[in-house]
């Protein structure tokens, strides 16, 4: 008896792992399942329900952060920053900027205003979708125009955000296709999309953001 009752938090961490894995699948794709807010905030159900792999996620991000090499953030053009988590004041580029937050399993903290903050629910290593693009550009360009700084990040600044910055540099005029943006970014942080991302910005490029030129 004593046996089981020790067993139940393993079964339940692992029945939560096998839940994350499927939901996160391509195929599937759900990252709203974790219950992240507009405001970056998780709920007591998800919190309860998925404990276990939030708190693993902050931790995994947290020792990471201090086991690389590299900068939190860099600036990509003037007002535009792309970068990692930041889970501390020190992390947040100067200027008080807007922030876009990609990820899915990390909260915004404390320090980054209800109001500057745009959340675009993502799993590591997927894309955000054709709307969250489109409207991250659209988001990106009127803080801009307000003299706003802009940074974007996910957990650590490679993949996902980079595929949201491409797609605001284009918005912004300073590429001309996602591509270009690629490069651009390339040239002032290490990065690291993959073919999910690079098809997700062929496609907002083709559907979305051509129209939006052509109005």
């Amino acid at each position: 008896m004593g046996m089981r009752i020790t067993m139940l938090p393993f079964l339940g961490i692992s029945l939560v792992a096998f839940v994350v894995t499927i939901a996160s699948h391509n195929a599937i794709n759900l990252p709203w399942i974790l219950g992240k807010s507009s405001v970056g905030r998780f709920p007591l159900w998800s919190v309860v329900l998925f404990g276990p792999f939030l708190m693993l996620s902050r931790a995994y991000a947290m020792v990471k952060r201090y086991m690389r090499n590299e900068s939190v953030y860099d600036k990509i053009v003037e007002g535009l920053y792309l970068g990692g988590w930041p889970f501390l004041l020190k992390h947040l580029p100067p200027g008080g900027p807007s922030v876009i937050d990609c990820t899915c399993e990390l909260p915004r903290s404390s320090f980054v205003p209800a109001d500057e903050y745009l959340c675009l629910s993502t799993w590591d290593t997927r894309a955000p979708t054709l709307y969250q693009i489109e409207l991250a550009a659209h988001w990106a360009c009127q803080k801009r125009s307000e003299g706003k700084p802009v940074y974007v990040h996910c957990a650590f600044g490679h993949g996902r955000s980079v595929c949201v910055v491409c797609a605001i540099l284009v918005a912004l005029g300073v590429a001309e296709t996602w591509k270009d943006a690629e490069n651009i970014i390339r040239e002032r942080r290490k990065i690291k999309m993959n073919a999910l991302h690079r098809r997700t910005l062929e496609e907002w490029s083709k559907h979305q953001f051509s129209q939006k030129k052509g109005n």
